[in-house]
C-alpha cells in the first residue's frame, strides 16, 4: 500500500516514432521534451531512436531525469541487436523481454502515457495503456497512433477508465493530462 503522506513525481511516459520525421514533426518532438522541463516529474521512454529520442534527450538536457526501459537484457545485446542508442537516458533498465514485453513494462510503469506519432508497436503501447487505464496524451499533426487513437478510441469502445486526450501544442498537452491525473487521483 501506497505511503500517501510520501509525495511521488509523476512518470511521463512517452511513446512514439522510433523513426527519423520532417523537420516540422521533429520541431513537435523537442517542443515536448520541452514541455516535460521545469515540471517535477520523471520520464520514461523505450530507450529507443527517433521521435522519442528527440523528447527524451531534449527533457534530459533540460534537468528532466530520463529513465530508458530497454528490450534487451544487456548493453551489449541493447546496441548490437536492438541497434538503440544509450546515451538520451540518465538511467536504462534492462527488461530481457523483447520489444513487447518491453511495452508492457514501461507502460505499467507510468502514470501518463504520451504518443508522438507512431506505428505498430506505439499501437501496441496505445492499447496497453487504454486497457489499463492510463490518461493518454496524444500530441497531434505529428502523424501515425497520435492522429488516429481518437478515432481508434470512438471506433472500438471498450469500456475502461482511460482518458484520451489530444492537443497539436505541446504545453497544453502535458497540462491537460497532469491536470486529468490530478483529477482521478491514480498515480502509481
Amino acid at each position: 500500500m501506497r505511503d500517501e503522506s510520501v509525495d511521488m513525481k509523476i512518470k511521463i511516459g512517452v511513446m512514439g516514432s522510433a523513426a527519423e520525421a520532417a523537420i516540422s514533426v521533429t520541431a513537435q518532438a523537442i517542443a515536448l521534451g520541452q514541455a516535460l522541463a521545469g515540471r517535477d516529474v520523471l520520464l520514461l521512454t523505450g530507450a529507443t531512436t527517433g521521435l522519442v529520442f528527440q523528447v527524451g534527450k531534449t527533457a534530459k538536457d533540460a534537468g528532466v531525469f530520463h529513465t530508458g526501459i530497454s528490450p534487451a537484457s544487456s548493453q551489449s545485446e541493447h546496441v548490437e541487436r536492438y541497434k538503440l542508442p544509450l546515451d538520451g537516458c540518465d538511467l536504462l533498465i534492462f527488461t530481457g523481454f523483447g520489444l513487447k514485453g518491453r511495452n508492457v513494462v514501461l507502460v505499467r510503469s507510468c502514470d501518463i502515457a504520451i504518443f508522438v506519432a507512431g506505428s505498430i508497436g506505439s499501437l501496441n503501447e496505445f492499447t496497453i495503456a487504454y486497457d489499463e487505464g492510463k490518461i493518454i496524451g496524444c500530441l497531434t499533426g505529428t502523424g501515425g497512433v497520435a492522429d488516429e487513437a481518437v478515432y481508434l478510441q470512438e471506433k472500438f469502445s471498450k469500456e475502461t477508465t482511460s482518458r484520451v486526450i489530444a492537443d497539436a501544442d505541446p504545453v497544453r498537452l502535458v497540462d491537460a493530462c497532469m491536470r486529468k491525473l490530478k483529477a482521478v487521483g491514480t498515480a502509481c
